[in-house]
C-alpha cells in the first residue's frame, strides 16, 4: 500500500513571499519573526541589497503553510500592518497551490512555442495555459494537440488598434502573465498598460550584427563568432525592457546562415524557458530597468 505524502512534505503546500524596500537594519529579522510567530516554517530564503547604505533591499522567501495560524487573507493583512508598513515594503505572496496562468502570443515560428508546451506537459513549468493568441492560423493544430484554446486575431497596419482591442478582450482577467513566443508584432504602450500583467519576450540576439528582416544572414555577413538570445520584460521602449536571462553559443567561420539560425533557435528555446521558469517561481524582482534574479 502506498501512503499519501504528509501535507508538510507536499511542495504545493507552500507560499513564496517577495519583498522590495529601502535597505535598513532589521528587515530579515522582522520577516522571519513574523512568520515564526504565526507558525510558518521557512524553507528557502534569498536576499540582495543594491547598496547597504541607502540602497534597495530585495528578498525572496519560501515557507510551508502547515501550522499557519491565520487564514490567507488574515495573514496578508497582518503582514501588511506589522511588517510591510513600518519598513515601506512593496511585497507579494503567491501560494504555490495556484499555478500561474500563462497566455502565449505567437506568429508562425514554432520552436519556442512548442518548447513551452512540452515543458508544461512534462511538469517543468508549473503553469496552466488558458489560451494561445496568434495573428496566423499556422500553429492551430499544434495548440489543439495539447488541448489549448487557439484564437486567431489578424493584425494589419490599418487595423492594429482594433486587433489589440480584440486581443485584450481575450486576455484581460484570464492570465497572470503573457509570453511572446516569437510573436512578430510590436505591442503598443496602450496594450501593455491595459493588459495589466507582465509580458515576457524572447529576442534572437543581443549582438548588433543581428539586424534587419533576415538577422542570421546579416550576422553571417558580419562573420559573428557568437549567436545568442535575450529574454526580457516588454516595455514601451522596443527591446529595451529589464533583462531576465541571456545565453550564447560559439560559432565559427564554417557556419552558414542556416546553421547559424538552427543554433540560434536552440539558444532562444533555452533562454526563454529559463526566463519563464524564473518568473513562474517568483525569482525575478525588477529594479528600475534591471532585474534581480534569485
Amino acid at each position: 500500500m502506498t501512503l499519501d505524502p504528509r501535507p508538510e512534505m507536499d511542495p504545493r503546500h507552500t507560499a513564496r513571499l517577495t519583498i522590495s524596500c529601502p535597505d535598513q537594519r532589521g528587515i530579515v529579522a522582522a520577516v522571519s519573526q513574523f512568520l515564526h510567530n504565526h507558525g510558518a516554517n521557512i524553507i528557502h530564503s534569498d536576499q540582495h541589497s543594491t547598496d547597504p547604505q541607502g540602497g534597495t533591499f530585495y528578498m525572496r522567501m519560501e515557507f510551508h503553510l502547515d501550522g499557519l495560524d491565520l487564514a490567507k487573507g488574515q495573514f496578508e493583512r497582518a503582514f501588511q500592518q506589522v511588517v510591510a508598513e513600518p519598513f515601506g515594503m512593496e511585497w507579494r505572496v503567491w501560494y504555490t497551490a495556484e499555478p500561474k496562468r500563462m497566455a502565449i502570443l505567437v506568429s508562425q515560428y514554432d520552436h519556442c512555442f512548442l518548447d513551452l508546451l512540452w515543458r508544461r506537459r512534462r511538469g517543468e513549468l508549473d503553469v496552466t495555459i488558458p489560451m494561445v493568441v496568434s495573428n496566423h492560423e499556422a500553429l492551430r493544430r499544434d495548440a489543439e494537440m495539447f488541448d489549448i484554446p487557439f484564437h486567431v486575431v489578424p493584425v494589419r497596419k490599418d487595423s492594429k488598434p482594433q486587433a489589440e482591442a480584440e486581443q485584450l478582450a481575450l486576455l484581460k482577467g484570464q492570465c497572470d502573465f503573457v509570453v511572446l513566443a516569437r510573436y512578430m508584432q510590436i505591442l503598443s504602450g496602450d496594450f501593455l498598460r491595459e493588459v495589466g500583467v507582465p509580458v515576457i519576450n524572447i529576442h534572437h540576439s543581443f549582438l548588433p550584427a543581428f539586424i534587419g528582416a533576415n538577422p542570421y544572414r546579416a550576422a553571417h555577413v558580419r562573420g559573428v563568432k557568437l549567436v545568442g538570445a535575450t529574454a526580457h520584460y516588454v516595455t514601451e521602449e522596443l527591446d529595451a525592457g529589464p533583462i531576465i536571462e541571456q545565453d550564447v553559443a560559439r560559432v565559427t567561420h564554417r557556419e552558414t546562415p542556416e546553421t547559424l539560425m538552427r543554433l540560434g533557435r536552440d539558444v532562444e528555446r533555452q533562454v526563454l524557458a529559463r526566463a519563464v521558469k524564473a518568473h513562474v517561481e517568483d525569482r525575478v524582482l525588477v529594479h528600475g530597468n534591471k532585474t534581480v534574479v534569485f
